[in-house]
C-alpha cells in the first residue's frame, strides 16, 4: 500500500508500532483473497488505515503542543547550552543512559556495604555482591538492564501487595 510506504519513509510508522504492524499484516493477508472476502477485508483495512491516519494527526498535534511544555523548554535550553547538535529527544535518551549507569554503580556500592566483614563464601549478601560485580565486568549494559528489571519487579510487588482479608468464614445457618 502506498500509504504504508509513505508512513515508513516519513518515520510515521513509529507513531503506533503495534497498529502499524497489524495494518501491514492485514494488508498482506487481504492481498491473498479475492471476491467478497477481499471486499470485506479491504473495507476493514480502509478503516484501520483511517484510524492510523488519525493517530498520525494526533501525534503531530501533540508534538506541536509539547514543544512548548516546560520539559521541552528545559531540554531545548540544555541542548543550547551544551552546544551540541543533538535533538532534545536524543539528549533525553543520553540523560536516561547516564542516570542508568550512575544508578547501577550506586546499587553496586550499596550491595558492597551490606556485605559483613567476616562473611563466609555462602553469605547471601556476599553472593549477591559477587554476582553483581561479575555481571558488571562481563557486561555493564546487562547489569543496567538487570537492575532496571529488578526495580520494575519491586515496584510491581509494592503496587500489588495487599493485606490478607481478616474476615471469618461464614457458617452454615442450619447448625453446621
Amino acid at each position: 500500500m502506498a500509504s504504508l510506504e509513505a508512513w515508513r519513509a516519513s518515520g510515521d510508522d513509529r507513531v503506533n508500532r503495534v497498529r502499524f504492524r497489524m495494518i501491514e499484516a492485514f494488508a498482506l493477508r487481504a492481498s491473498q483473497y479475492e471476491g467478497e472476502a477481499r471486499r470485506v477485508m479491504d473495507a476493514r483495512l480502509s478503516a484501520l488505515v483511517e484510524a492510523y491516519e488519525q493517530d498520525v494527526a494526533n501525534k503531530k498535534e501533540a508534538d506541536d503542543v509539547s514543544a512548548e511544555s516546560p520539559l521541552a523548554q528545559l531540554l531545548q535550553e540544555m541542548h543550547q547550552r551544551a552546544g551540541t547538535h543533538a535533538a532534545p529527544a536524543e539528549l533525553a535518551d543520553y540523560l536516561r543512559a547516564v542516570w542508568s549507569r550512575v544508578s547501577a554503580e550506586k546499587r553496586l556500592r550499596e550491595s558492597l556495604a551490606q556485605v559483613p566483614k567476616n562473611a563466609g563464601p555462602l553469605n547471601s549478601s556476599s553472593l549477591v555482591h559477587r554476582s553483581l560485580s561479575l555481571m558488571r565486568e562481563a557486561s555493564p549494559e546487562y547489569l543496567q538492564h538487570f537492575l532496571s528489571y529488578l526495580d520494575s519487579l519491586a515496584w510491581l510487588e509494592d503496587t500489588t501487595a495487599r493485606p490478607a482479608p481478616t474476615s471469618t468464614p461464614s457458617r452454615n445457618k442450619r447448625g453446621g
